[in-house]
């Protein structure tokens, strides 16, 4: 029997936008990231800012926990009700609202599918430049929430550097405008502070975004490599030479090897470590020039082969194969977990190597697939959920990663987002007096912590918690390793994981 609350949130959405048996919320359970899951208490389904609007306010009045959620594809589980949370569901918000071709500007709901704004401003030769590989399915206010990036971000940038100004649902269901359209807002930059703030400040149920005229000409090339280290110190060597390629990608042996087996076969050598996928753009007079540079700049490191492509249908498999990296991993192996820490470009062979160690030191394997240009990596860990042992074994490799990509100057996510999938990697990040300072915006924005509550930020004292806890593995890890490899397994599989930590898998990227 549905209580008050779903009375007048069907009273606000109607009774075909408002879900609340169990039965029906099932699916909203849990995002991309699979690990963890819970029912939440209803889902809605709003039209228009000011269904958005009423519905917040109710539910902060009466102190109902709510959050956000778009298509589903987040990797980081930021759209997982923890708590019985109601989910305001924006997929019915899909709207392109205006575009303004003579300036470059689009306004769009939040519900519209990324690639959707592509296709419906292309007959302009106007393209949207972020390029998740979910594009063909995550919704542009995901990417707001996120500040997800993609393959082209290397030169173009991510979501925050495409959004322009935001209509925003704060927390108690006030309605605000943040950003311009042109220029520069005066005033504190809350537009960038709500952009990536994964849901936990506000809901954008309006967002104006920059669009791109697409580049007169561009050029794409594959480069095999017999060695990672080769290939990674070309891709510092191109960005040295002040060239800045529309992406930069690589995949080691291991992702060539799945997506090899996937519908998108191009053919990749077996006895190659790495492959690197350039793409350049520009005016027609000079794209040819800068490529037979980048061209260059591979020989110089030893490239078995370099490739540019022939045709529109050989550059699409290319993209094809890399963007479905992810998903043909299940070709491989029957789970993973996905990490997306980031580290300085420069120092991409000595990170590949620590991550190629823990592979061994955990007999786990590794797949390599990433945006090389700036540093962005995917490195995603292959393990069987059904052998003892092997899911925590995975969790703590993929830890040891972030703790190595943090160790070198970079951060535990670049675009996939913290929510609860890495909030104990938050503490290994920054200081509980950085915490505390993120938890006081918090609550400026949401002065009863009910909105997407416990994603992203660690909740007082959870800095400590999970120092000690990692200190206390630690020890214990050093001993484990110690033992014959046999009884290592065994001891490793009885072993409790990190606290609030457990295995994901996915097959979104």
């Amino acid at each position: 029997m549905r209580d008050v609350h779903i009375d007048r949130l069907v009273e606000i959405v109607g009774e075909r936008r408002c879900l609340w048996r169990p039965h029906q919320v099932k699916a909203y359970a849990c995002d991309g990231y699979t690990a963890e899951e819970g029912l939440p208490r209803a889902v809605v389904f709003p039209e228009s800012t000011d269904e958005v609007a009423r519905i917040c306010r109710y539910l902060y009045e009466n102190d109902i926990p709510y959050l956000p959620r778009g298509a589903g594809t987040g990797l980081s589980g930021g759209a997982t009700p923890t708590g019985g949370e109601v989910v305001i569901s924006l997929a019915r918000m899909n709207k392109l609202l205006a575009v303004d071709f003579d300036n470059l500007r689009a306004v769009v709901q939040p519900g519209l599918v990324n690639l959707t704004l592509t296709r419906r401003v292309s007959h302009a030769d106007c393209y949207y430049a972020p390029d998740p590989s979910s594009q063909s399915v995550c919704t542009i206010g995901g990417n707001f929430a996120e500040n997800a990036g993609g393959s082209h971000c290397l030169k173009y940038g991510v979501t925050t550097n495409h959004v322009v100004a935001a209509k925003v649902v704060l927390p108690d269901g006030d309605v605000i405008d943040v950003g311009a359209p042109f220029g520069d807002a005066p005033g504190y930059d809350l537009l960038g502070l709500l952009v990536g703030s994964e849901g936990t400040l506000g809901i954008a149920t309006e967002i104006t975004v920059r669009i791109l005229k697409k580049p007169q000409a561009l050029r794409t090339a594959l480069a095999y490599f017999d060695r990672v280290a080769d290939a990674s110190d070309t891709v510092t060597d191109i960005i040295g030479a002040g060239i800045i390629p529309a992406a930069i990608e690589m995949m080691d042996q291991l992702a060539m090897q799945a997506v090899d087996k996937s519908n998108y076969h191009v053919g990749y050598p077996t006895d190659i470590e790495a492959v690197l996928l350039i793409e350049v753009d520009g005016l027609a007079a000079g794209v040819d020039e800068v490529m037979a540079r980048v061209v260059e700049i591979c020989r110089r490191h030893r490239v078995r082969e370099v490739r540019v492509a022939q045709s529109d249908a050989e550059r699409a498999l290319w993209w094809s194969s890399r963007k479905m990296a992810f998903g043909a991993m299940g070709r491989i192996s029957p789970d993973y977990i996905v990490q997306d820490g980031v580290i300085p470009r420069t120092r991409l062979t000595e990170v590949l190597q620590k991550i190629d160690e823990v592979s061994r030191r955990y007999g786990l394997k590794i797949a390599n697939v990433f945006h090389a240009g700036d540093g962005n990596l995917h490195p995603l860990i292959l393990y069987d959920s059904r052998v003892p042992g092997e899911a925590e074994r995975a969790v703590r490799a993929g830890s040891e990663v972030l703790r190595a990509c943090v160790d070198a100057g970079g951060s535990i996510t670049g675009e996939h987002g913290v929510g609860i999938e890495k909030i104990g990697e938050m503490a290994y990040m920054f200081s509980e007096d950085e915490i505390h300072a993120q938890r006081a915006v918090k609550s400026c924005f949401d002065p009863k912590g009910i909105v997407n509550a416990g994603k992203l930020i660690p909740l007082p004292g959870r800095c400590v918690e999970v120092k000690r806890a990692r200190e206390i593995i630690e020890e214990n890890w050093q001993i484990l390793n110690s033992f014959p490899d046999q009884a290592a397994v065994q001891a490793r599989g009885a072993f409790v994981q990190e606290p609030g930590r457990e295995a994901s898998t996915s097959a979104q990227g």
